[in-house]
């Protein structure tokens, strides 16, 4: 069935808050009168006994809560413009980096990445007072002057001088709680994006690790609490500290999408495995038999253990007990399963055969230890020849993340981007094991200071020292000799611009008079914005018609006319102009849909009105922007 549309929403993004209730209506619809929700109706529905709130209840709240979720409801009119002259292998690429604001880029990404992102990591800012980052929108302005604002990067410090960025120092009376307000909204479409097998790893450290877990609960559910890993950040003591405690380590907070999520687990250590005695059973390792439960808990598992021919006894730990019941570990023995130690003061361990394991790795542990901050610095030295970027995450912290949750064609996403090293860390994974994985990477174009390392040796803002580290490293992997079974993909990027729409807005308001809307029709009569370039719009299009930015997209000659195909040419888009020849060989190829603007119609009712009844007649869904 065909279906013409000239009145598409172009300018918003979706809004989550809609897409919730659109889904809790389908699902508890006795829960909503007159198209609003009634908490009580709720919790009647869930067997939940409706009461009176008396205002006391356990939750995380804080001065700007409401309007960190208002930042959130506002949908977006910006767009991602594709820059082809700063990108590798531009059409072929299959990772993304994006220049812009996070929190708008990622309401950009939603329709096209929603459900789709396997794993996110991001490293925001500790909030250690020195930080400077962006507090909610400043409601009055409108969205353009917004995104003006956000990419005006012409007149050097404009981005400082507009408000843009705050130092949010202790001194400030809400200074949890704009840090708070911050993380909200980036933190809720985080979760939009993610699979429904999909986790998100934050990093952070003792300044707001209390307040980013209560966040998490409240975003994810604090069922969905994978762990709160503890990585040993410094390498060596730190002797500067007022308080003599040298503070050496980090937090990684891991949430899943659901709460049946598990890592993968590290690979078990081979070597641990031996066959001294000629067991026919085959390779075995000692493990420990004690136990996790104290006599009062467990007093079955306590009990001593006695050795066959010398009568030694071993007894239990009181904090411990162990592993098994005496029955069992008497069965144990009779089978050879015990190994007794040589001194009185030992423990009895037992032997665990390699052919008896369930499964080929252990657990991933919640401390991470041997990759150090000072690695990174060591990274950005070797590639730049300058310490362009201050305390960068190593790879290889990201790496062994990655590595725990990604598989093949799997999505990566990093919305705080820095310096690039979790799109090194990606690179180097797909190196290591010769499959693709996929990385979007959005940076602000945050200015640099001017007497800093990264200005002395040209670089001016945040957003080009990422993106230069990105073609540095992809320059680097095409010279390793260990590269034979990468996909060529992997050594390109496309580069994208967080922009203001390529198409006009419709704006309702201020019409009270018939001339008025006929002034504003008169604008409309083509949707596209003057200058407008195709190739953006294509973008812009893919994305609000739920494409990836990494969708192959074959340009087609129909009849001298150009035409973009998408998946095996089932979707067509047809922006740079058209004409009645067009009609029957863009029909007999039989896409599923064909999308259009207005403005390629040159005014031509009846070419519109042609093409739209030869789609219907052929079953093509007919879209007109």
């Amino acid at each position: 069935m065909s279906t013409s549309s000239t009145d598409l929403d172009l300018a918003a993004s979706p809004n989550p808050a809609d897409e919730r209730r659109a889904q809790l209506a389908a699902l508890i619809p006795e829960a909503f009168s007159e198209g609003k929700l009634d908490v009580g109706a709720l919790k009647r529905a869930l067997g939940e006994t409706v009461v009176i709130e008396d205002g006391e209840r356990y939750a995380l709240t804080w001065a700007g809560k409401r309007d960190a979720y208002k930042v959130l409801q506002t949908p977006s009119t910006a767009t991602l413009r594709p820059e082809r002259d700063k990108s590798v292998n531009f059409d072929e690429a299959q990772h993304v980096f994006i220049e812009g604001e996070n929190l708008e880029v990622l309401k950009v990404l939603q329709k096209a990445y929603f459900g789709k992102v396997k794993l996110i990591y991001i490293d925001p800012p500790y909030n250690t007072g020195s930080d400077s980052f962006i507090y909610p929108d400043r409601f009055q302005e409108s969205r353009e002057d917004y995104l003006k604002r956000l990419n005006d990067l012409d007149d050097d410090g404009t981005l400082m001088r507009e408000g843009f960025f705050r130092k949010n120092g202790k001194e400030n009376g809400h200074y949890h709680s704009n840090w708070l307000s911050m993380m909200l909204p980036r933190l809720y479409i985080a979760r939009n994006l993610l699979r429904e097998d999909g986790v998100i790893f934050v990093s952070c450290d003792d300044n707001e690790v209390h307040n980013l877990r209560c966040l998490m609960n409240e975003v994810f559910g604090e069922e969905n609490l994978v762990a709160q890993f503890v990585w040993k950040a410094r390498q060596f003591t730190d002797t500067r500290a007022m308080t003599n405690v040298s503070t050496d380590h980090e937090y990684l907070l891991a949430y899943s999408r659901t709460s049946d999520f598990s890592l993968r687990g590290i690979e078990r250590d081979e070597s641990k495995f031996a066959n001294s005695d000629n067991d026919p059973r085959g390779l075995w390792m000692s493990r420990s038999i004690l136990g996790l439960a104290t006599i009062d808990q467990r007093p079955n598992l306590h009990y001593d253990i006695i050795e066959p021919g010398t009568g030694r006894v071993f007894p239990s730990n009181p904090a411990t007990g162990w592993r098994y019941s005496e029955n069992r570990i008497k069965e144990m023995i009779e089978e050879n399963r015990i190994l007794f130690p040589g001194k009185d003061d030992g423990r009895p361990r037992e032997k665990k055969f390699r052919n008896e394991m369930q499964s080929e790795f252990i657990a991933f542990r919640s401390i991470i230890d041997g990759v150090y901050t000072a690695d990174g610095t060591h990274e950005i030295r070797e590639l730049f020849g300058a310490e362009v970027f201050s305390f960068p995450k190593p790879t290889e912290l990201i790496t062994q993340i990655a590595d725990q949750v990604l598989d093949d064609q799997d999505i990566f996403v990093d919305f705080f981007a820095g310096s690039a090293s979790s799109f090194d860390a990606i690179a180097r994974l797909n190196a290591r094991n010769g499959i693709m994985r996929k990385s979007i990477l959005v940076q602000l174009p945050e200015l640099l200071a001017l007497n800093s390392e990264a200005a002395k040796v040209g670089y001016t803002s945040i957003a080009d020292i990422a993106r230069d580290r990105i073609r540095k490293v992809i320059a680097r992997m095409q010279k390793s000799a260990d590269l034979v079974n990468v996909e060529s993909k992997v050594f390109g990027f496309k580069s994208f611009l967080l922009t203001p729409s390529n198409f006009k807005q419709w704006r309702g308001e201020g019409i009270d008079t018939l001339e008025q809307l006929e002034e504003q029709m008169k604008l409309f009569v083509k949707t596209e914005k003057k200058g407008a370039r195709v190739e953006d719009m294509l973008y812009e299009l893919l994305l609000k018609f739920g494409q990836e930015l990494t969708t192959p997209i074959e340009t087609l000659d129909v009849a001298g006319g150009k035409v973009f195909a998408i998946h095996d040419r089932k979707m067509f888009f047809v922006l740079e102009s058209f004409f009645d020849a067009m009609i029957f060989p863009l029909v007999d190829m039989k896409p599923q849909e064909i999308i259009v603007t207005d403005g390629i119609f040159n005014d031509s009712d009846m070419l519109k009105t042609n093409l739209d009844l030869h789609c219907r007649d052929a079953g093509i869904r007919f879209t007109c922007l």
